[in-house]
């Protein structure tokens, strides 16, 4: 078990440390540096609040699902980060890019990751035609969590699984 635990950590490096360093660019860095904040609570919060109070059906109501799961989905989240308090990558590798005032916090799981896919995750299900401009939005915040310098693969992969699970619960269990 503790040879499997090892292989996935190198693997998990492997790919972050591609990603990080194999993609880099200055046009992509610049991109990539602006749309990460799509997962941000100031821009999550904000749209999902905005959305749920002034868009028009089915909008609001997809809207409402979405923050309430992206309210839920970061119970989980403050409890992985307490429980499994993993170093940033950037403060455990040194070669690592980052950009501007990286974050020094746990990095599992990816915030912005579990916050992108908990408020897209509901309206793909309620407004299907969304998942087509959607969907790639929020891989690319998963992505740019990794290509920034904060975050391995396996953060970014919980914080979607996170994310996505409890966007799906609320729309299912939804009254």
């Amino acid at each position: 078990m503790r040879s499997l635990l090892i292989k996935l950590s190198q693997l998990d490096q492997r790919i972050f440390k591609w990603v990080n360093g194999r993609l880099h660019h200055r046009v992509l860095s610049i991109v990539l540096y602006y749309l990460t904040h799509l997962g941000g609570a100031t821009f999550t919060i904000s749209a999902t609040v905005l959305a749920s109070w002034l868009a028009p059906a089915p909008w609001n109501s997809a809207a409402l699902h979405s923050l309430v799961a992206l309210a839920v989905s970061h119970i989980p989240v403050a409890i992985a980060k307490k429980l499994y308090p993993r170093v940033r990558p950037h403060l455990a590798l040194p070669e690592t890019n980052t950009f501007r005032n990286p974050l020094v916090d746990h990095s599992f799981p990816s915030g912005h990751t579990t916050a992108v896919f908990s408020v897209t995750v509901p309206l793909m299900i309620l407004i299907p035609w969304t998942t087509v401009i959607l969907l790639p939005v929020a891989l690319i915040v998963g992505t740019s969590r990794m290509y920034l310098g904060l975050h391995y693969p396996s953060d970014v992969l919980a914080g979607g699984v996170i994310g996505s699970l409890t966007a799906w619960l609320t729309v299912a269990l939804w009254p």
